[in-house]
């Protein structure tokens, strides 16, 4: 039987045969498939491989002609309906098998969602994109769609076809850049990536899957099919009460934690998601946290990028389990009373051949130009926040991490990267806005957006910036021209206090200013006060080994720091291994010296950090007002001579906590302190009890005030100051 010529693309069978087989059909259904001829039905598939092929008719299978010998076979007659089934003989094996032909099924995607991706507004592209499983004309399947706009030819390839590009070639939907195919009776886990061949240059890339849900164990890196499993949740109770959680004045204490050396098995294997949260879980309620917030599970290839160079952004990272397992962690923490905010990185990606970069052979996540495109810094891509597919992308995979996962904030990286053009980088080395300024407009417009998104469709949902300039209104609602965060990194108490607490005591008198400055701008912006990872990496030291003095002197330093932090105005977050004085800088291939907790210090510290925290949480005059001016005031800031500051904490109903920190390692006496009300006075904690491995130097009974108004206070009371030590009075 002779195949039938046709015109879908002005082509006629031969030429269409020519370009299957050398795997540069761009439309594949136009000659693979089922066509009306004029003595009835044609059927043409393509199996190398295999040999021979029967088609499934009323009356049976019947045989398909061999009619090119590296595997296409047709069949013509009357009376198959889509979909038909093939009966296929392994050339090799003899093995027979049967399958749906792909080719039988129509495309699914809408015009409408292809038309919002497009235009930059679809925020379930994850929905439309990667590997869907669905049900085409009554049977299931997987049905695969990517953007890559300048292909010639898109096919899925991996083992299920031995990694044929000929064989799966993909149907373009025009205009739009979007691939799709339907592919019948794949297997749950089985691996898959895109081969696409550019349609000027003619290079052939090999790419994972951008909106895959799973990958390989590194260091493979293949997308794998998704599960047909659906998680259970039971954290119905927590979303409900998150939607109307008034975070502005609510403690929020976060444990930041890098999942993959926080613990791990005695032979150096990673605790899994479900190990993780048996273990943590009950150490965070037990410490006084109330979120955890994890260093990027995103996929990534690399361990030492502690998850910032991300190549899956729909994927939680197979190092730990599967997406169920990680949901299960999320689910669990919501029932413990813990949220779950995650270290989501939009600000650039990596050069990986397999990934984003360079995707269907351009430039197409990224800028061309690398003075827009490039990371000095980093050895990494921007992305192209001004192409409405790539807005269609980042916005999506935030609100997946939200609505898949539950996840209940984002903590968005490197966002003074984004902002700027001129980022670290040198005159000639970047391109003006188009009002020759230095700002990223496109960043700045996707940054609201996406703020607006979280805020308008998770409600209780945080975002938090780690934004380390004096950009304006960045944690202020987008309708007052902000930018729409819930919340900033307070980069500027972190440096200035660090700096501090790493002087010689005896120097700290002529650096006071770098304890009060912050009220100068504290309630400019929602601010959280971050003791983060980065700060006891590179060198930096632990938070430990920076504090000066002889091993007592640096243990009650940190004491005294993290009193410091927990009175301060602000949110707190604290990288994992800090509550105990780890000695040593983090690293990301171990775990935390918990062996240290043998050692009476490190067990002060763990202590100290313990009933601070739960303090910080029970006590409203701590944290309702950490936003507002009217939350905080002065006692004695002006004291540079004996590095003593003195501040009030006051809660919405009035109430009110005294906090007074010395910094130098010299016991004060009979120190006089203005108190704003003629009241006697309790010392409710002190950082130098001997319970925390202090001296036990302090305050016993009431503190009367003397009826002498003191510093501008209406009156002042007498108290002893314990060496490097804070005491909060109430």
């Amino acid at each position: 039987m002779k195949s039938q010529p046709f015109s879908s693309a002005g082509l006629t069978d031969d030429s269409a045969q020519s370009l299957l087989l050398a795997a540069r059909l761009h439309r594949p259904c136009s000659y693979l498939g089922m066509h009306a001829v004029p003595n009835g039905r044609l059927v043409r598939v393509f199996q190398p491989r295999m040999a021979r092929v029967w088609l499934h008719t009323p009356s049976g299978f019947q045989p398909m002609r061999c009619v090119h010998e590296d595997g296409i076979f047709e069949w013509m007659g009357e009376g198959v309906a889509h979909p038909y089934l093939l009966r296929m003989e392994h050339a090799e094996t003899g093995k027979i098998e049967e399958r749906h032909d792909p080719y039988a099924f129509p495309i699914q995607i809408s015009g409408h969602d292809l038309y919002l991706f497009n235009e930059g507004r679809l925020l379930q592209a994850y929905r439309m994109l990667g590997a869907q499983r669905a049900r085409n004309h009554g049977v299931t399947g997987i049905r695969f769609a990517v953007w890559a706009p300048n292909a010639e030819r898109v096919s899925v390839v991996g083992d299920f076809n031995r990694w044929d590009g000929r064989v799966y070639p993909m149907t373009v939907h025009d205009q739009s850049g979007v691939w799709e195919l339907f592919i019948p009776d794949l297997p749950e886990g089985a691996v898959y990536k895109y081969e696409i061949r550019n349609r000027i240059s003619g290079e052939i890339v090999l790419k994972t899957d951008p909106y895959a849900t799973r990958y390989e164990l590194r260091p493979n890196n293949a997308s794998l099919i998704p599960s047909e499993q659906k998680y259970s949740w039971n954290d119905a109770d927590w979303m409900a009460r998150r939607e109307n959680w008034d975070w502005l004045h609510a403690p929020l204490n976060i444990y930041e934690l890098h999942a993959g050396s926080w613990k791990r098995h005695p032979d150096g294997r990673f605790y899994s998601y479900y190990e993780l949260a048996d273990h943590l879980l009950p150490y965070l309620r037990e410490m006084g946290y109330s979120h955890v917030e994890l260093l990027p599970v995103s996929e990534h290839p690399l361990d030492e990028s502690w998850g910032y160079q991300a190549t899956g952004y729909f994927a939680a990272t197979s190092r730990y389990g599967s997406p169920e397992a990680f949901m299960s962690f999320v689910d669990r923490c919501h029932q413990a009373g813990i949220g779950v905010i995650l270290d989501w990185v939009p600000a650039h990606f990596p050069q990986d051949s397999f990934s984003l970069a360079r995707f269907d052979g351009t430039a197409l996540y990224e800028h061309e130009d690398p003075r827009l495109g490039y990371h000095h810094d980093w050895g990494t891509y921007i992305f192209n926040y001004g192409r409405n597919e790539v807005k269609s992308f980042l916005l999506s995979s935030a609100h997946f991490w939200l609505s898949v996962f539950h996840i209940d904030g984002l903590r968005v990286d490197a966002v003074a990267s984004m902002l700027y053009l001129d980022y670290s980088r040198k005159e000639g080395e970047w391109l003006p806005n188009r009002f020759g300024g230095r700002e990223n407009l496109d960043a700045i417009d996707f940054l609201r957006e996406l703020n607006m998104m979280v805020h308008g469709e998770f409600p209780g949902a945080l975002t938090i910036a780690e934004e380390s300039t004096s950009w304006p209104a960045v944690s202020r609602p987008v309708y007052l021209g902000g930018l729409g965060f819930s919340m900033k990194w307070n980069m500027g108490w972190m440096n200035d206090t660090l700096r501090y607490m790493q002087l010689d005591p005896v120097h700290r008198r002529y650096h006071h200013n770098e304890l009060t400055f912050n009220q100068l701008y504290a309630y400019s912006e929602n601010f959280v006060l971050p003791l983060s990872h980065d700060e006891v990496v590179h060198g930096k030291k632990s938070l430990l080994d920076k504090m000066p003095g002889d091993g007592w002197q640096k243990f009650a330093g940190l004491r005294l720091l993290f009193t410091y932090q927990m009175t301060c105005p602000g949110k707190k977050i604290n990288f994992m291994g800090n509550e105990f004085a780890q000695g040593r800088e983090w690293r990301v291939n171990h775990e935390l010296d918990w062996y240290l907790l043998e050692r009476e210090p490190h067990r002060g510290i763990q202590a100290l950090m313990r009933d601070l925290n739960h303090l910080y949480l029970n006590t409203p005059a701590l944290h309702e007002q950490d936003f507002f001016a009217e939350g905080f005031s002065w006692l004695d800031c002006h004291d540079a001579e004996q590095s003593v500051i003195s501040y009030q904490r006051r809660a919405r109903d009035g109430s009110c906590m005294l906090v007074i920190l010395n910094f130098t390692p010299v016991p004060r006496s009979g120190y006089r302190m203005g108190v704003p009300e003629s009241k006697s006075y309790r010392e409710v904690f002190n950082s130098d009890s001997a319970y925390y491995g202090g001296s036990n130097t302090g305050n016993s009974g009431d503190c009367i005030p003397t009826g002498q108004p003191w510093s501008g206070q209406a009156d002042s009371i007498i108290v002893t100051l314990p060496p490097l030590a804070g005491i909060i009075l109430v």
